[in-house]
């Protein structure tokens, strides 16, 4: 059997991350699996994937992901595939269309995941048939939650297939090593991290606003990368904290990152399900997150949940946290107990059941 992912690119991100971790370990089990990126640009989650030895192609670096000519070039990878596995938007889109020009006898069986809990297309009734379409075209949909199945559901209505959970996971061994990262420039600072790319729906402004509302030693250190990031490093300008808030760029060293830090924060305005969550559980941190679809049902009642953009109650659930050692080390062990449920190894063996493979 021949696997082929297919993604916009290996930028940092919940799918990307997804892939990072499932296509390794699905060649580890014997399965023939490939990735196809629309931008190969160098990132890395790529360089991970290059590592680990699976076979990646790319339409070019840099490019329009939208580009319809990707349509044509799509069709030669599904005569070659059992199993085409679409990720992302454009993704999901152009393979279904190219899926038209190819045989019914030379058609690979079609999957795709549902990332997110909401997009703008379900509020435009053109989209939204475009979407339901395109849906329509796969034989199997997989949502990474219930309240991403349940929302996909109410949008696709009558039109909705059948749709299959497997929750996200990520890789647990990293997060049980030992690393040398200190972030901490004196005894007494306070480290906040969230890891997130810097685009809408992140909030990582919540943020910004929480830190100058808490005193002079607690810092926030913010993974990632996106078109947002310029206007996060004006905020904090203009709240006079930009000597505590560190742009971290996009970090190979996630999990030494989060080790190294006192508190991990989620403050996205949804999630379909953040493995930024569930990595923050895993490293022994307690987790602060926005009470929102795709996070209170993944941190519930492990970590601690505040109002979406609610800066003032974020900062006093924060000291309260690091003043309160029993609470600081209950709420570890109830995020530890969490993260447990979602291995990397338990999801990549229900994609493989989903996709026929025998285990």
């Amino acid at each position: 059997m021949r696997i082929l992912n297919v993604i916009t690119s290996m930028r940092m991100g919940g799918a990307e991350k997804l892939l990072s971790d499932m296509l390794p370990i699905m060649q580890e089990k014997g399965v023939k699996v490939d990735l196809l990126v629309f931008d190969g640009v160098d990132t890395p989650l790529m360089k991970s994937i290059n590592e680990n030895g699976v076979n990646v192609y790319a339409f070019g670096k840099n490019v329009n992901v939208y580009s319809p000519q990707f349509i044509f070039k799509i069709i030669p990878f599904l005569k070659k595939y059992d199993i085409i596995h679409a990720h992302n938007t454009a993704c999901q889109l152009f393979v279904a269309i190219a899926s038209l020009f190819v045989s019914k006898k030379e058609r690979p069986v079609l999957v795709t995941t549902e990332h997110s809990t909401t997009n703008r297309r379900r509020n435009k009734p053109l989209l939204k048939w475009i979407d339901r379409w395109m849906y329509g075209r796969y034989n199997h949909i997989v949502a990474i939650s219930h309240k991403v199945k349940e929302n996909l559901i109410h949008s696709l209505g009558q039109h909705a297939p059948h749709i299959h959970i497997i929750f996200n996971g990520i890789c647990l061994r990293d997060y049980k090593k030992d690393y040398s990262l200190q972030l901490k420039k004196s005894a007494d600072e306070v480290v906040l991290t969230m890891v997130a790319a810097f685009r809408k729906g992140k909030d990582q402004m919540t943020l910004i606003r929480t830190v100058a509302e808490l005193p002079d030693n607690y810092n926030l250190y913010l993974v990632g990368d996106g078109e947002q990031k310029e206007v996060n490093v004006e905020l904090a300008h203009n709240l006079g904290v930009q000597e505590r808030v560190h742009f971290m760029g996009i970090r190979s060293d996630v999990p030494a990152i989060l080790k190294a830090s006192d508190v991990v924060l989620m403050s996205s305005e949804f999630e379909g399900f953040s493995l930024s969550a569930v990595e923050g559980m895993a490293s022994g941190r307690p987790v602060l997150a926005s009470d929102v679809d795709g996070l209170h049902e993944i941190v519930g009642d492990a970590g601690v949940l505040f109002e979406l953009g609610n800066e003032k109650q974020l900062a006093a659930k924060i000291q309260n946290m690091m003043d309160d050692k029993e609470l600081y080390d209950k709420t570890v062990e109830q995020c530890l107990e969490r993260a447990a449920k979602f291995d990397a190894e338990v999801m990549t063996d229900n994609y493989l059941r989903l996709y026929g493979v025998t285990l």
